[in-house]
């Protein structure tokens, strides 16, 4: 058991080693910041996404045939836009997919399916991520698959639409990735298999750094402003059954296979929220308990705009000057704490009660 065990942890050290090699292209791509008050509903509308930056859109024009035929996007056959955006606390991804196609192919149950196919690799780790592409093909098909398909990036084939069938194809055994609270998904359409038409997915999907069969040892990718995350994707658009139905592979990536290899995608930066948004000062504190058994507590100023003065009110009769603080409480209890700043724009006051509690 010890041979076996010492195997499996160097074949998986290898397998990640493997996948540190991140090479993803950063073309400028951005990913907009919706405020908490401003949360797209999940309806398949586009409503909430008015104040989004057009020029922040990916459209047709990004894409190129991957089918190797050496076609170029028609967007009188398919025009399609794309816009991604997030919030400050949330580890989603929302998206907006605005389609138009001369001829929506959704009839069957299985892959024939019009597909907006997304790889999402939210530390940047880089390498293949499906189990064809395992650095060690010596290996069980089981074991690449439930340990390692999909764990650290994750590919979504989302179907446009799906029509009697679950809305993807989570390509791994990361099935639960799918529901609620990991994901949510609403379409509006006018046109039935065969038809020319317009559609819409309006949805989420969380991003993690590790997210193997069981969610209860999955690890959210935290996003946080300025960061840059691996996304990409590719539009499959079937115009009729069979090969003679002219399949089409369009792609943001420059290679075709970013579908097995996050190091082939994309970046994306998350930005800040626009400036309409921002309050220009404002008084924020956060605290870390960094001593439990002498009751020391260190305290962070993160007060936004230009502050000239600095007055902490620890609750226990204390105060402080300094920007960032470190008090030590006397006795165990939960405290009122104040921040109070000034600066050439005003004073402003952030008290938080009970959240500093020593034993």
């Amino acid at each position: 058991m010890i041979i076996i065990a010492a195997r499996s942890f160097v074949l998986g050290l290898f397998a990640a080693i493997a996948c540190t090699a991140a090479a993803q292209e950063d073309r400028g791509y951005k990913v907009y910041q919706f405020p908490a008050n401003r949360i797209p509903v999940i309806d398949g509308k586009a409503d909430d996404w008015r104040d989004f930056p057009d020029a922040w859109s990916v459209g047709t024009d990004q894409l190129r045939d991957d089918s190797g035929k050496g076609r170029k996007v028609d967007p009188k056959s398919l025009d399609i836009k794309v816009r991604v955006a997030w919030v400050a606390g949330l580890n989603r991804l929302y998206f907006l997919y605005e389609a138009w196609d001369d001829h929506w192919d959704f009839a069957d149950p299985g892959l024939h399916n019009d597909t907006f196919e997304i790889v999402v690799d939210g530390d940047l780790s880089g390498g293949p991520l499906i189990d064809t592409l395992h650095p060690n093909q010596s290996l069980p098909w089981p074991q690449r698959y439930f340990a390692y398909h999909g764990v650290h990036a994750q590919n979504y084939h989302i179907f446009t639409p799906a029509d009697g069938k679950d809305w993807a194809l989570l390509w791994g055994p990361q099935a639960w990735l799918k529901k609620l609270p990991y994901s949510n998904i609403a379409y509006s359409y006018d046109a039935r298999p065969g038809q020319p038409g317009k559609l819409t997915a309006e949805f989420w999907i969380t991003p993690f750094d590790y997210a193997g069969a069981d969610p209860a040892r999955a690890v959210e990718t935290q996003l946080t402003e300025n960061a840059k995350i691996g996304l990409t994707w590719a539009v499959i658009d079937y115009d009729g059954a069979g090969e003679g139905g002219q399949k089409a592979f369009w792609n943001l990536s420059a290679h075709r296979k970013m579908y097995g290899n996050s190091s082939l995608g994309t970046v994306f930066t998350l930005m800040p929220l626009e400036a309409k948004y921002r309050k220009s000062f404002e008084a924020r504190w956060s605290f870390a308990v960094t001593d439990m058994a002498r009751r020391s507590v260190t305290f962070r100023d993160e007060s936004v705009g230009p502050v000239t003065r600095w007055h902490w009110d620890f609750g226990d009769g204390a105060t402080s000057g300094e920007r960032h603080p470190v008090h030590r409480y006397r006795e165990a209890g939960k405290y009122l704490v104040v921040l109070t700043v000034e600066g050439p724009q005003g004073t402003s006051r952030m008290a938080k009660l009970w959240d500093v509690a020593v034993e």
